[in-house]
């Protein structure tokens, strides 16, 4: 059975008949009539990932084409959601505009003038602290903070968290010190008369927990930072390659001092 493509209606209210039609039990695909909550979570992370590596990459059309694909997910969510009786699309963009409003009275309630960016985040954190308090009074500063996040972005979310109640260092100098600290922790890990596998972990996860904290006081998105990282090593690594192929020999046949040399090369071009 062919269903017809809405065209009658707004981009968004066509989606959702789209998205209805692709979710229909007799004649929807069956991929789509296979998936729930849990299955849809892989495809939503995978889509926010290609969204910010179009913005890293700058291509507009490209960065229009993952937001589509983002949006899709919500719609996928939003009908399953109604499929459930739980809500629907409206529902979700009701809420969210809500908390919005909610949360930053500064403009739309008593005016935002005079305040600064920084402000506005304590103003921020101030009443998320008063919604989880209002959810549940015994609740930990750290009950809503996903399990699930990458490694990275939970550490900035526990660091924000405690710094929201008070509980961080006014100043940058003793977060580096703290990373020194934990440096030499790792060091004498590694110089123990016997390795010991667990005990070097914790303390080089230490040692990654401090530097987010470094890179935060530093008002640096350590996400961003690394990615960066990651991007400016494989350029350089690649630099190294042309050259091992120039030489038409394998990157395996050169010693280490003659791939520090070359990467010494790329690093100077």
């Amino acid at each position: 059975m062919q269903v017809s493509v809405p065209t009658d209606s707004s981009p968004l209210q066509r989606l959702l008949q789209i998205m209805a039609a692709l979710r229909d039990p007799e004649s929807g695909c069956p991929w789509d009539l296979k998936q729930d909550f849990a299955s849809i979570v892989p495809h939503t992370i995978e889509e926010a990932y290609e969204v910010a590596d179009a913005i890293a990459k700058g291509e507009p059309q490209a960065i229009q084409d993952e937001l589509g694909d983002l949006l899709f997910q919500v719609v996928f969510y939003a009908q399953l959601g109604r499929e459930q009786g739980w809500f629907g699309f409206d529902d979700i963009a009701a809420g969210v505009g809500d908390k919005l409003i909610r949360r930053h009275p500064h403009v739309f309630a008593t005016g935002a003038d005079g305040m600064t960016a920084e402000a506005v985040k304590e103003q921020w954190e101030a009443i998320k602290r008063e919604e989880r308090a209002e959810k549940d009074a015994s609740a930990s500063v750290f009950t809503d903070v996903p399990a699930n996040l990458p490694a990275l972005l939970q550490a900035v979310k526990i660091q924000k968290r405690c710094r929201s109640v008070g509980f961080d260092w006014d100043d940058i100098r003793p977060v580096l010190d703290k990373v020194r600290e934990e440096v030499d922790e790792v060091q004498a890990e590694l110089d123990a008369a016997q390795l010991d596998e667990d005990k070097l972990a914790e303390e080089i996860g230490d040692l990654l927990f401090s530097v987010v904290n470094l890179a935060r006081h530093a008002k640096v998105n350590p996400e961003s930072a690394l990615r960066a990282a990651n991007q400016k090593f494989i350029h350089r690594f690649n630099a190294v390659e042309r050259q091992a192929e120039a030489a038409q020999r394998s990157l395996a046949d050169f010693s280490l001092v003659e791939l520090e040399t070359f990467w010494q090369l790329a690093k100077q071009s």
